[in-house]
């Protein structure tokens, strides 16, 4: 899996969107697979968007794509503001917590222990 990751500041969230969202069936033509954005915690004004590409030559691609067609025309960005910066990555390793799994283990522990207490009292 290969990310095209998006930093950039913008003037306005919902106006941002609105365009991001336009470019949906754009977005699935060109292969984007899934997308994450996030913004800073302290700063409402700076996103970082995550586009997920099946190949690096897709993501190269896409990102030539917004350079070349969307960020060189204010209708059709908005609320970027300043230059957005591109990075691709490739997914080295990951790994999430079940939280299903550690509550039953927690189960788990906590019954073994009330058994072994049960075991010494008697």
């Amino acid at each position: 899996m290969t990310t095209l990751r998006i930093e950039h500041a913008i003037s306005d969230y919902p106006t941002w969107k609105g365009a991001f969202d336009r470019l949906a069936d754009v977005r699935q033509r060109a292969g984007v697979r899934g997308f994450a954005i996030r913004r800073p915690a302290e700063d409402p004004h700076y996103l970082m968007l995550d586009l997920e590409f099946d190949s690096l030559e897709g993501a190269e691609a896409f990102g030539r794509f917004l350079t070349e067609r969307v960020w060189s025309s204010p209708s059709s960005a908005p609320a970027l503001a300043g230059v957005p910066r591109t990075r691709i990555l490739d997914l080295v390793d990951t790994e999430q917590a079940d939280t299903e799994q550690a509550d039953t283990e927690q189960t788990d522990t906590e019954q073994a222990d009330t058994e072994q207490v049960d075991t010494e009292e008697h």
